[in-house]
């Protein structure tokens, strides 16, 4: 398996590649998931709440905890709303829809607050506060955190202590940007078709091909 990316825009991995994934016990990876470039409206996140979010990430006390994010649509008003509509690493947002199919293991790895969107009516979608920080990156083969945001473009992970039962975790080297495990995403590429686009940034197996700039945009 290839693995370079599944869904979204340049896919380079099948719905039958995506299905394998699925498995946590046989295929380790992690993933980062943004939306893909199809013709989707996706959210402009209100700025004081997303660095407020960046700051809890990083540290901060519980009142900087949000109860509620601020965000705009963006995007042609002919397009459908994606159902994943936030590129914001540390900031996924998923819609009513999408957060029932996905079912309750998203609550295992942290909490939904709901999304309060300008001049949206009966538009439901909640940010995923990711509480679970997992200290599992093999820092002498990972290369090393950016001094800025703490960013690992080039993880590795140390098998034993990647969190595989949850859906999503941050590093304690990293902790502004969620990291998915592979059953989550293979799970929300499947609910969502062609809305999301996920990039590979560590595989256990040695044939797999990380994303060269998973945290680009």
């Amino acid at each position: 398996m290839d693995g370079t990316m599944m869904g979204g825009t340049g896919a380079t991995t099948d719905k039958d590649e995506v299905a394998m994934a699925d498995a946590p016990e046989t295929s380790m990876s992690v993933f980062r998931l943004l939306p893909s470039l199809s013709e989707y409206r996706h959210l402009q996140l209100n700025s004081f709440d997303s660095r407020q979010l960046m700051r809890w990430q990083d540290g901060g006390s519980e009142a900087d905890r949000l109860a509620q994010l601020r965000a705009g649509w963006t995007g042609e008003k002919r397009w459908a709303m994606s159902d994943f509509p936030s590129g914001y690493p540390g900031a996924p947002v998923l819609s009513r829809r999408l957060t029932e199919d996905f079912g309750e293991d998203l609550s295992t790895a942290g909490s939904l607050v709901p999304v309060e969107i300008d001049g949206a009516r009966g538009d439901e979608y909640f940010l995923y506060i990711v509480d679970a920080v997992v200290d599992c990156l093999d820092l002498r083969r990972s290369s090393k955190p950016k001094r800025l945001d703490g960013e690992v473009k080039k993880p590795v992970y140390r098998p034993e202590a990647l969190p595989m039962h949850l859906p999503a975790f941050r590093l304690p080297q990293f902790p502004t940007a969620v990291q998915w495990n592979s059953w989550a995403a293979a799970r929300l590429v499947e609910l969502t078709g062609d809305q999301i686009e996920a990039r590979l940034t560590w595989s256990q197996d040695p044939a797999a091909k990380p994303h060269p700039d998973p945290w680009g945009f």
